[in-house]
């Protein structure tokens, strides 16, 4: 069963969004901003059909509003007329589809068909802005993760061994009693370790070392 909620004051674009639907059940509605959060919080939909125009959604952090609310809820946007930089602005902020607002009623189906099976409904102008977009997050995140691993192979066995230890939580009188060293010694290390990443504190060690841990334990 496949939940879906429709968002539009206009009551003609409801119906004919409702008509392409007519092989999905429940389907509910809401008219405004407001009842919409209410609803999406309540009712907990698979589905949200949203008018750009609803009464109440200002921009872009509305909608990321909606997600926030409900993380895995997919949400295609219907406009009576996006350019291509703010449908591209909608997708990078988590919208899974696009559309018309007049869109005929059997083209609805396909659509919440494609959002279904996990793909997007993006017009083919941007599929091309969307890749390239992809290929610089994921040179960006290798270079970060290189980095990262350049910087820890230049610590010491021991500064290694204090990391490790700050990745697990360990405090450093626990360190210093797992390592039969004083507490001023694990300061010591702990100061050459922030400065060689650096780093600042504690808790960034923490991270990084539980980002490279996770993705050894991934390989």
């Amino acid at each position: 069963m496949i939940l879906i909620l429709l968002a539009s004051a206009n009551k003609e674009i409801l119906s004919r969004w409702k008509q392409g639907l007519s092989n999905f059940s429940p389907i509910y509605f809401a008219h405004g901003f407001e009842s919409l959060t209410e609803k999406l919080v309540k009712l907990k939909p698979e589905i949200l059909l949203l008018d750009y125009e609803l009464s109440g959604l200002k921009d872009q952090q509305s909608i990321l509003r909606l997600i926030n609310l409900k993380k895995d809820i997919k949400i295609v946007v219907l406009s009576p007329g996006l350019s291509e930089e703010m449908e591209w602005n909608l997708f990078k902020v988590g919208v899974k589809g696009c559309c018309q607002r007049d869109i005929q009623p059997e083209q609805i189906k396909r659509v919440i068909d494609v959002i279904l099976e996990g793909e997007l409904w993006i017009r083919r102008t941007l599929t091309n802005q969307m890749l390239d977009e992809l290929v610089k997050i994921t040179h960006k995140k290798k270079r970060v993760e290189q980095a990262t691993h350049d910087l820890l192979e230049n610590l010491t066995h021991r500064e290694y061994e204090i990391a490790i230890l700050i990745g697990h939580g360990d405090s450093n009188k626990k360190i210093a009693q797992s390592l039969a060293i004083t507490e001023r010694t694990v300061k010591a290390h702990l100061t050459e370790i922030f400065r060689k990443l650096r780093i600042s504190d504690r808790i960034k060690l923490a991270l990084i070392i539980k980002d490279v841990t996770s993705r050894y334990e991934d390989e």
